[in-house]
């Protein structure tokens, strides 16, 4: 099934956080209603895209999979001068060092299963961006979460979603494991 889309942008090959970041750009230069297909190979790029359209105020279509193509259906709303939402509490990597071996945080990382494989801080538990609404019961509602991803802009995204279901003391970590030095560990 062929869909009717108005401008079609090629993210195919670009890792996190360019596929969002090209689809911010070209926004800015489609009308109102329009519909634009994202194509990407990121496979994190589905819940990338789906909770920055959602914060951003346009509306997620949804995404088709073809061979390892992905394409991502977002229609632009009628709220582009709006800005876009960002999660208030923010600490830095240097912040986070010094405090991830406390009992009372939960250090979560909602970077794909793929990249948490490769290096991730040792205390940081796995849960990547698109599973965190089916997932999100799985974690201490009483500790202080501190969520990292590769450069704070999926953990920005997760951090807004936690917040939506009542966690209290939600913290995005930036620049994130782009910016990590201290120690890390892999599986």
């Amino acid at each position: 099934m062929e869909l009717k889309t108005n401008l079609t942008l090629d993210a195919k090959g670009l890792a996190c956080p360019m596929p969002i970041v090209k689809t911010k750009k070209t926004m800015k230069d489609i009308e109102d209603g329009q519909v634009l297909e994202i194509q990407a190979t990121d496979k994190g790029s589905k819940a990338d895209l789906e909770a920055w359209a959602k914060s951003a105020g346009h509306q997620y279509l949804g995404t088709i999979e073809e061979g390892d193509v992905l394409k991502h259906y977002v229609r632009k709303s009628s709220g582009e001068d709006e800005q876009e939402i960002k999660h208030p509490n923010i600490v830095d990597n240097e912040d986070l060092d010094s405090l991830r071996k406390n009992d009372d945080i939960l250090l979560l990382d909602v970077r794909e299963s793929a990249e948490y494989a490769f290096e991730h801080i040792p205390e940081a538990i796995s849960i990547p961006l698109g599973e965190l609404d089916e997932r999100a019961e799985e974690l201490d509602r009483l500790k202080n979460v501190y969520i990292v991803c590769r450069t704070g802009n999926r953990s920005d995204l997760a951090a807004q979603k936690l917040t939506e279901k009542g966690f209290q003391n939600v913290y995005n970590v930036v620049p994130g494991m782009i910016g990590w030095s201290g120690e890390t560990t892999n599986l």
